[in-house]
């Protein structure tokens, strides 16, 4: 059974962006096609950039590859080992640090968080879902890529097609089932009123 994860919002949002959740529970035997993959970092690709320097980089890794299995078990950190493994794809998303003349890139990381997010509602808008994973070891996947030290590894990207919440066991199917909250705008406005 699928949850209902539409998010409950005080004016009418894109429906890509109200449908959009993080599950953890991915179909282990759906595989990217090739066209969803040109898709999803393309619109990476074409994301906002300050002074359109683009620090991203992509590394796209198909559960098919054995990098990614190596990348569940060495570069995610506790609870997910157990859920990654079931997604058709991680994509890591990092940036550069500095520019070829050593200048520092000051928005390479907020510059990442939007190319990450268009990945998202596009993956989304494809009918597929994704999972932000912040529980990385930064050396170990560093490494299994082979990135240089102007290379700063900032997310993985868990994507595929959502399976049964069914499928997980335990706190994980609990959080599968939880509803989707949010603090309200009142909570986050710094100043004026919506």
């Amino acid at each position: 059974m699928q949850p209902n994860k539409i998010a409950i919002t005080a004016a009418p949002i894109a429906p890509v962006l109200a449908e959009r959740w993080s599950p953890r529970s991915f179909s282990r035997d759906y595989l990217l096609s090739q066209s969803e993959v040109l898709a999803i970092l393309e619109a990476g690709r074409w994301a906002p950039s300050a002074n359109n320097l683009q620090p991203w980089r992509f590394a796209f890794i198909s559960r098919d590859d054995e990098l990614h299995a190596e990348l569940c078990e060495k570069g995610l950190t506790g609870f997910n080992q157990a859920w990654a493994p079931d997604a058709s794809a991680l994509i890591v998303v990092a940036v550069q640090k500095a520019l070829p003349d050593g200048k520092e890139i000051t928005g390479r990381k907020y510059d990442a968080g939007l190319s990450a997010a268009l990945m998202v509602v596009q993956a989304q808008e494809l009918g597929l879902h994704t999972h932000q994973i912040g529980g990385f070891v930064q050396n170990e996947v560093h490494s299994l890529l082979k990135l240089d030290d102007n290379h700063e590894v900032v997310v993985l990207i868990a994507v595929g097609k959502v399976a049964p919440a069914e499928q997980l066991e335990g706190p994980a199917y609990e959080r599968e089932i939880a509803p989707r909250v949010r603090l309200s705008l009142d909570e986050i406005m710094l100043h004026g009123k919506p």
